[in-house]
């Protein structure tokens, strides 16, 4: 019979949690021992427990054609919608890394979708082009299912396609494209999209070649609690190979789905935000995922209050200003910060504010 407290007990030491013991936590610890636990772990874990750490970086698109098809997502258009296609251009570019730098940031965090023509070309000669203007511009790039996309319409394996990025200019990858890595939620939510097998192969090379990556969980659609575990446990499982001395996953963010026009919602599936839900969220993936250093607030879905209560339930960073986002504000997050706002935030809830890079280093 599986006790509450003893897992507890073994998450504190640092010991790696099983499913079973997870799925535990998950529907039988109370929300503030839960809570206790993961902040104990977290001042445990982190250089400095009273800093919390934020960044300045911009979203950019690099287009909205997308053939994936996901039932959450209002922001693609099919290739035959030509009347709404775009792809960004290198002048449109130019502005938006200019008030980039006018902010004080150095990073694109630089998305898209799986267009049927844009092929690995395409992708390094944007990146030599900007890193060639723009020498300091760090780009956090792409995403596990984008990658395995560009790799199978450029016909080279995921192990090439991710060496001619890097060489490039490619300098980290993000956790985009995971939503719950279970294969029942991604054959409903998207059945067009590379497979989780497929997610966790990019990222394993990803790690193989020392290439920073981060994780994500988008929840609350038609995963299940428990489903949430099993994503978890792979992404841990996943961080336990990783060579000594890679960077690995060097962040985790979970964040919840936003229905607002989805597909999904005409199904009848809406998001029903509880702010419980979501530290109970925040609290189990720092005790189920002891080998990743950094868990993040999102207070662009969640809000401030709630991202302020999750810094004192296992997470010690609070994101990026956002100085543009164009994905889950089109399905309902409007929340919005400055560089003054969020370090405020971070202060109001009794921390210090660090200005950060996308490896964490303090700035």
């Amino acid at each position: 019979m599986l006790c509450v407290d003893d897992i507890i007990r073994k998450s504190l030491d640092h010991e790696p949690l099983t499913y079973d013991e997870a799925c535990c936590l998950y529907d039988n610890a109370p929300l503030e021992t839960l809570a206790q636990a993961a902040d104990t772990l977290r001042c445990d874990s982190v250089p400095n427990p009273d800093v919390v750490t934020w960044q300045i970086d911009r979203n950019v698109n690099t287009t909205n054609v997308c053939t994936s098809g996901c039932l959450f997502c209002n922001f693609h258009c099919k290739p035959h919608q030509t009347e709404k296609h775009y792809i960004t251009t290198l002048e449109q570019y130019d502005e938006k890394i200019a008030r980039l730098f006018e902010l004080g940031g150095d990073q694109l965090l630089l998305q898209g979708g799986m267009h049927p023509k844009l092929g690995i070309e395409f992708y390094e000669n944007l990146f030599r082009e900007l890193k060639t203007r723009y020498p300091r511009l760090r780009l956090h790039a792409l995403g596990a299912p984008e990658v395995a996309h560009i790799a199978k319409i450029s016909g080279l394996t995921t192990q090439q396609t991710l060496e001619r990025l890097v060489a490039a200019g490619l300098d980290s990858l993000p956790g985009a494209g995971a939503e719950i890595l279970v294969p029942r939620v991604r054959r409903i939510i998207s059945p067009a999209k590379p497979s989780v097998e497929e997610w966790i192969t990019v990222m394993h090379q990803a790690h193989m070649m020392n290439l920073p990556t981060s994780a994500t969980m988008m929840y609350g659609h038609i995963e299940t609690p428990h489903e949430r575990m099993e994503h978890l446990i792979r992404i841990r499982d996943l961080q336990a190979a990783v060579p000594e001395g890679h960077y690995g996953f060097i962040a985790f963010i979970p964040w919840i789905f936003r229905s607002t026009g989805t597909r999904l919602e005409a199904q009848g599936v809406v998001s029903h935000f509880s702010a419980l839900e979501y530290i109970r969220i925040i609290a189990i993936s720092r005790l189920v995922l002891n080998n990743i250093r950094n868990i993040q607030a999102s207070w662009l879905t969640v809000g401030k209050q709630t991202a302020q209560l999750a810094l004192h339930s296992g997470a010690n960073d609070f994101g990026s200003i956002m100085i543009e986002e164009n994905v889950v504000s089109s399905a309902g997050a409007n929340n919005h910060f400055d560089a003054e706002g969020i370090q405020q935030a971070i202060r109001e809830a009794g921390f210090t504010p660090r200005l950060r890079d996308q490896l964490y280093n303090l700035l």
